[in-house]
């Protein structure tokens, strides 16, 4: 790790505002990516006739627990319920219900409004909103920071090439960039994912192709301006590899003020796809997201409960974002160095 680095993630953590959101935000990370553990239709332990069993982990046909078919364990039905704690007993998550289980046992139509069984209501399918909302916040997050991570990558490694050769290559790729970065990204990522059968891995790999262009200007302009100091030179008359003079000498230095531009990428992937599972363009339907859950509030304006469930989550994790993006914007401002 460079001095510089090092210095920057020091100022960070005497940021208290942007350390607090940090760790914020890693609570609600942590608590999203548990969330088979927190919301689901199978408990998490099974005891029977003095044996253990990991419903969430590994499925078991109903003839484990003395019943008569061969296929999973419904294990909501009262009948399995009763030969379960007749000869052992079951421990269940909090919320009793995944993304996708509906509540059959309503007395009121759908959506149904918040209660003790289900804390923030259900949509029209009668699925739990908690149970989708924090599924929703794991695909977004973990989308997010796939797609943030390949675009850093691919932005870094183009803006080093030009910057370090400069020149044609320098001149070339800037005006590729001109083109490029004039194509309205959101329009052409929604018909192009119109071409195709709605998947996440088509979805990442067209995001990704429009969107790895945040990093090139700052990485190129610290290239530039390094690739005339002395110890560039230095490495260059010793006979050094271009490649090594990249990766070793000048790549740690510019690193340190693209770190400050990762949680505006972070927030700006997080709220296109939003924006794309909104007009219906994003992940496959039966897919828990945000953007869905804000739509079936947009569609079902006598249940509030839905758009303010997606507006207040999605609104806390992009403020998150936001400030824990601004104090690493001061922290690793170089002019500060």
């Amino acid at each position: 790790m460079s001095p510089m680095l090092q210095q920057g993630l020091q100022r960070f953590r005497q940021n208290r505002l942007g350390f607090f959101c940090l760790i914020i935000f890693l609570i609600v990370f942590v608590l999203s990516s548990m969330a088979e553990l927190i919301a689901n239709d199978k408990p998490l332990l099974v005891r029977y006739q003095q044996h253990f069993y990991f419903p969430v982990v590994k499925s078991y046909p109903e003839t484990t627990f003395g019943g008569v078919f061969e296929t999973e364990a419904d294990y909501r039905d009262p009948a399995v319920q009763q030969m379960i704690n007749t000869h052992g007993w079951q421990l269940w998550p909090i919320v009793h219900y995944s993304y996708q289980t509906p509540n059959l046992e309503l007395a009121v139509p759908v959506p149904s409004p918040p209660t003790s069984e289900n804390w923030l209501g259900t949509d029209d399918q009668g699925r739990d909103v908690f149970a989708r909302l924090l599924y929703g916040l794991r695909v977004s997050l973990l989308f997010g920071f796939a797609l943030t991570l390949f675009s850093a990558i691919l932005g870094i490694l183009v803006g080093a090439i030009q910057g370090y050769y400069g020149g044609w290559v320098d001149l070339l790729g800037q005006r590729i960039l001109e083109v490029w970065g004039g194509l309205p990204m959101l329009f052409m990522v929604m018909i192009l994912v119109s071409m195709f059968t709605p998947n996440v891995y088509w979805l990442f790999l067209i995001m990704l192709i429009f969107g790895w262009t945040t990093l090139v200007g700052l990485v190129r302009a610290e290239f530039l301006r390094a690739r005339h100091l002395d110890y560039v030179r230095a490495a260059r008359s010793l006979g050094v590899r271009d490649g090594r003079i990249i990766l070793r000498h000048i790549l740690p230095n510019a690193l340190s003020s693209s770190l400050s531009q990762l949680p505006f990428m972070l927030t700006a992937n997080i709220t296109a796809l939003t924006a794309l599972d909104f007009l219906g363009y994003g992940l496959p339907p039966d897919a828990a997201s945000l953007g869905e859950l804000l739509l079936q509030g947009k569609n079902n304006l006598n249940a509030p409960w839905l758009a303010l469930s997606g507006f207040f989550s999605l609104a806390l994790v992009l403020s998150l974002l936001i400030y824990i993006g601004e104090a690493a914007r001061d922290a690793f401002d170089p002019r500060r160095n």
